[in-house]
């Protein structure tokens, strides 16, 4: 599967932030910048370098009128702000790049929900996490996947205000 540019860039980023926390508070708590982290500005670089100056340019524009970064100045500085957008863009993008494991231990992990009917958005964006997270679906609202993606899918669902609608549950069988 080929991985673009823009999820490659997004997924280095979200990275970087994520290795400054590994709580995961950075999520709900805004901005994100390149700015705080150290290893940004070689991020940023490598990128330039591997791209000629003209299309990396291109890919902030993209990336800015997309809605999944923000560049603003900082301390004299440009700083690279992943927004809501971008961060959950980077999620999905995770699903792509890393390699899913399945469970160590045999078991599944098995998703039950119950989105009322008025809220048809927020079902069909479960259902694109849920896909693009390797879920199967067993019934009408019931999915289930071997791999071991439970923590992203919590931050997931967390991020888009999802979990009060959802149950999650590790099974010994099917």
């Amino acid at each position: 599967m080929k991985i673009t540019v823009t999820d490659k860039f997004l997924w280095d980023i979200y990275g970087i932030v994520e290795g400054l926390d590994n709580n995961f508070s950075f999520l709900f708590s805004y901005p994100i910048t390149m700015k705080n982290c150290l290893p940004g500005d070689s991020i940023v670089k490598i990128y330039r370098n591997t791209r000629n100056k003209n299309n990396f340019s291109k890919l902030i524009y993209y990336l800015k009128r997309k809605g999944y970064i923000k560049v603003k100045n900082l301390e004299n500085k440009k700083a690279i702000i992943l927004t809501k957008e971008g961060i959950d863009r980077a999620m999905k993008a995770s699903f792509k790049i890393e390699k899913m494991a399945k469970r160590k231990d045999g078991k599944w992990i098995m998703i039950i929900f119950d989105i009322p009917q008025n809220h048809k958005k927020d079902r069909e964006l479960l259902r694109s996490i849920l896909i693009n997270s390797g879920f199967k679906m067993f019934q009408q609202s019931v999915w289930i996947t071997p791999y071991d993606v439970s923590e992203k899918i919590e931050k997931l669902l967390q991020m888009h205000s999802l979990d009060r609608y959802v149950k999650i549950f590790i099974i010994e069988e099917i």
